[in-house]
């Protein structure tokens, strides 16, 4: 609740309503433009940062593979604009990229910060996109999670655990903070490790159910032709 942390809010959520107001204005195949934009964006995000970071000799297998849950949601959704077949992408990224997108605003952590305006405004930015642009293909493309998306993609994110755990204790890396909770105050986070991960569980369940019920509200008042 510092300053900075109230301006920088303000701003996002000034964006956040401005883009997906205008895309009320905006034609079907104008929307459709505006998605690929953000997903343009987001894989110039995805490949222009670790690259900056490999040429300032600063990358670290440790801390600098895609391997956080929004990591994981940005690759995703800076291709997801451009597949014909994307209910199934779309289903996992609704609830991961705008749960995981939105808490890294409200609780930011740049693990990766240099002190320099760049990583700084990519952070945002990249987060920002990994959660509007769920939102605005519900909002505009009127595309919308599946009937059972919630426990297929709960049960994703269990398996990218069980995967990703034992890289964390061979790597000692905390990717998708399973080794370890976020260093942000965060009041998701409760207890220690390996307790928080169960609080994790719960949450998500929650969080992924609320979300769902959201998205079957008629939020699109356009037709998609």
């Amino acid at each position: 609740m510092s300053d900075e942390w109230i301006v920088n809010n303000c701003a996002v959520l000034v964006v956040v309503i401005f883009i997906l107001g205008l895309g009320r204005f905006l034609s079907y195949q104008q929307n459709v433009k505006v998605t690929y934009l953000m997903g343009g964006i987001l894989f110039f995000s995805s490949v222009v940062a670790p690259l900056r970071t490999a040429l300032n000799g600063d990358w670290n297998m440790v801390t600098d593979l895609p391997f956080h849950l929004c990591g994981i949601s940005g690759l995703i959704c800076s291709f997801l604009p451009f597949l014909k077949r994307k209910q199934a992408l779309f289903d996992f990224v609704f609830y991961t990229g705008v749960i995981g997108g939105i808490m890294s605003v409200l609780t930011p952590q740049m693990n990766g910060f240099d002190g320099s305006d760049f990583v700084y405004l990519e952070y945002y930015v990249r987060h920002v996109l990994i959660f509007l642009l769920p939102l605005y293909m519900l909002q505009n493309l009127n595309i919308k999670p599946s009937k059972y998306s919630v426990l297929t993609s709960f049960i994703i994110l269990n398996v990218l655990m069980v995967i990703i755990m034992p890289l964390n204790f061979y790597l000692g890396s905390n990717y998708m903070y399973l080794a370890e909770p976020p260093q942000a105050e965060n009041p998701l986070v409760i207890g220690v490790w390996p307790y928080y991960l169960l609080w994790f569980e719960v949450f998500i369940i929650i969080l992924m159910s609320g979300f769902y019920m959201l998205s079957k509200l008629n939020f699109n008042t356009k037709k998609t032709n």
